[in-house]
Formats: structure tokens, sequence, C-alpha cells
């Protein structure tokens, strides 16, 4: 099976920053997906159902709690989501759990921990 990663934030170059902490799953054969907001990401999980999402949560469009509420809840497609959020709040990481999330990860967050959780979700050797 095709694994499929998507990279969901506004900010070019934090999707730059995570592709760069991922790019050794490309000789692996493991496909990188962007998306700049919300919508397109929606549309992208839609269509190539990538099997993990890092997901913004303030973006334009849809933010990520939205994006990840109607994917879980509402479409129920089967894809694991991390949700990248400057907000590290008790509160903000209940509401990641509300919608759906798979995991919650504060920015700035640690590459290893990207990639280590990444190469688990898409069961990659090490």
């Amino acid at each position: 099976m095709e694994k499929k990663l998507l990279i969901v934030d506004d900010e070019a170059h934090i999707r730059m920053l995570i592709e760069q902490t991922l790019e050794e799953l490309e000789d692996e054969g493991v496909n990188f997906l962007m998306a700049e907001n919300g919508e397109q990401a929606l549309e992208l999980i839609q269509s190539e159902n990538p099997q993990l999402v890092f997901l913004d949560v303030m973006m334009p469009k849809m933010n990520g709690m939205e994006v990840c509420r109607r994917v879980k809840k509402e479409l129920s497609i089967d894809v694991y989501i991390v949700l990248l959020t400057a907000k590290g709040q008790e509160l903000d990481r209940l509401k990641g759990q509300e919608v759906g999330a798979d995991l919650y990860m504060t920015k700035p967050f640690d590459p290893e921990v990207i990639l280590a959780k990444a190469r688990e979700v898409l069961e990659l050797s090490n």
C-alpha cells in the first residue's frame, strides 16, 4: 500500500521545516502532500487518503480543529491526525481530544518526536 502523509500549515516555513524533518521517509517510499489551509486539507484527506496528517490548528478558511472534527466525526475517515499548535493549555488539549485528534503537540516541536511518530504510524522500521 502506498504510504502518504499530509502536512498542513498556513506558514510555508513551518511546512518546509516539517518536510525537512521527515525527508528521510521519502527514501522509504512515503509520498508527501501539502496544504496551506483547512479547506485544502479536507479536500486532500478525502481525495488522497493519507495515513498520517500533521495539522496546524490556527489557519485561514477552516481551522485545524474543524478539519479534524469533520474528518473524524462526520466523515469517519480512518487517518491518524496530529494537531500542531502554539496553544499548550489543557483546555486546548481537551478540545483536540473532543474533535478526535490522535495526538496534540505544541510548537516548537521536537523533530525527533515527529519523525518517531511518523515511523510508528506509517509502520516503518528505524
